[in-house]
């Protein structure tokens, strides 16, 4: 049986899930996977230990489909970690800005340098992943081929950076969670913690005004509200919220007691300690 002592991430290495991986899950192997179908599928199976999920990014908002695995997934969230998104430009040894005909790259990460890629007149190839595309460009070995890749690519596919940090934007901030197929809650009284849960509202006028307006008479800060349809149904509106807060707590305790009595479920996907990130933000 493999080693469970694994955190699996989409992407390949060098990615910037792997970057996150490394920084804070150092002990564990991390396991490159080719979709997030294939992360949850490797923790749920017992390939691996963890999951490293990005959730949201300070530009782009909301990463695609995550909030549709989560709720069905069987998996939970045990921590948070923010990643300040940094892009290099690399290419081949050799190579220099003078030689470098085109830059590969994801498609968002393309959109997240255009200043540099205009300065250079060079032309965008979109890539299906960011470290992805150092390889292929470590592959060809051709000195008119760069990509804009996150600084561990270069490293790991022998590139040499032609221009470091080339992103638009120095607030590109991307937050990812850890998922485990074990339901592991922070202890209450121990420093900020962060709750995450789904829920659906029933199909009744002010029924969503009616839901929350509990967090608001218990002093709850909501800090995430977002709505995405089930199975296809435009009557059968499911929640993703996310509160300051412990449910043992007696404000959030009473504030899900009273959401309760306008909703068909909920569902509790995590109690984890909140990253220091948010308070320097």
């Amino acid at each position: 049986m493999p080693d469970p002592r694994r955190i699996a991430y989409q992407g390949e290495p060098g990615a910037n899930s792997h970057i996150v991986c490394q920084e804070h899950y150092p002990d564990l192997e991390a396991l490159p996977c080719a979709s997030f179908e294939d992360v949850f599928a490797a923790v749920a199976g017992g390939e691996a230990e963890l999951a490293m999920i990005p959730i949201d990014n300070s530009i782009a908002g909301r990463v695609a489909d995550i909030h549709h695995f989560l709720p069905g997934s069987g998996l939970h969230i045990v921590a948070e970690h923010f990643l300040r998104i940094r892009f290099h430009l690399m290419a081949v040894p050799g190579a220099s800005l003078d030689t470098i005909r085109t830059v590969h790259s994801h498609v968002h990460a393309l959109g997240q340098c255009r200043r540099i890629i205009r300065e250079h007149g060079l032309t965008p190839l979109i890539s299906g992943d960011t470290a992805g595309a150092a390889r292929e460009v470590a592959e060809a070995k051709d000195p008119t081929q760069a990509s804009i890749s996150p600084p561990l690519a270069a490293e790991i596919y022998g590139l040499e950076v032609l221009a470091a940090d080339v992103e638009d934007e120095d607030h590109n901030t991307t937050r990812f969670v850890v998922l485990s197929r074990d339901f592991v809650q922070a202890p209450p009284g121990n420093g900020p913690v962060v709750t995450s849960f789904v829920f659906n509202v029933r199909n009744l006028p002010a029924a969503l005004y009616k839901a929350l307006g509990g967090f608001a008479t218990n002093g709850v800060n909501m800090t995430k509200l977002e709505s995405y349809m089930v199975d296809g149904q435009f009557t059968a509106t499911q929640f993703l919220a996310e509160v300051d807060g412990h449910p043992e707590e007696t404000p959030l305790r009473n504030a899900l007691e009273e959401l309760a009595f306008f909703t068909t479920d909920i569902t509790i996907l995590g109690v984890y300690p909140a990253d220091p990130f948010r308070a320097q933000a």
